[in-house]
Formats: structure tokens, sequence, C-alpha cells
């Protein structure tokens, strides 16, 4: 299990920057200037990162001794605007040094 949090330190990253890519670059292009291109681009993997996320972050909740409110913490942070890269800081950041 310990091998898995490296693995969702990088999902995490990846699904922070997919979703501020989304957020803020492809959706405006889609409504002010009428293309989808860039949210069908990003959408699919943005959306696998973010089940990815999910799976790993209620796998290693045990190993890493999260209690209920902290694991709720690291979901809730998946729906939120750099959200992942504050969890990163707060939480993941502590193991890669032990």
């Amino acid at each position: 299990m310990s091998k898995l949090v490296p693995v969702f330190r990088i999902i995490a990253l990846l699904e922070g920057v997919s979703y501020i890519l989304l957020l803020f670059i492809a959706t405006p292009i889609k409504y002010f200037y009428e293309d989808p291109q860039y949210v069908k681009l990003l959408g699919m993997p943005h959306g696998i990162l973010f089940m990815a996320y999910v799976v790993i972050a209620v796998l290693i909740s045990a190993y890493m001794k999260w209690s209920t409110r902290t694991l709720w913490i690291v979901l809730i942070a998946s729906i939120l605007p750099f959200g992942t890269f504050y969890i990163d800081k707060k939480y993941l950041n502590k193991t890669s040094r032990a």
C-alpha cells in the first residue's frame, strides 16, 4: 500500500492540472469562441484522473491513518480548483520525507 502514495501524488498533481486547464482555459474557449474542441480533448483524461484520485484516496486512507474527516477533506479537495495541490502539501508531502 505504501507504493500507492507516490502514485497518488502524481495522480493528484495531474488531476489538479487537468482541472485547472479544463476550468480556466478550455471552458472559456468553448463559450466565448464556440469551440468545444479543448473541452473534448481535456474532459476524458480529467474524468479518468478524477476517478483514479478518488479510488486511490480511499485505498490509501487506512495506510495513511486518515480519520473519516481527513478522508472527506481529501475527497472534497478534488472538486475545488487547486485543492489537490493543498492536499499534496498538507497530507502527502510528509510521507515522501519519511
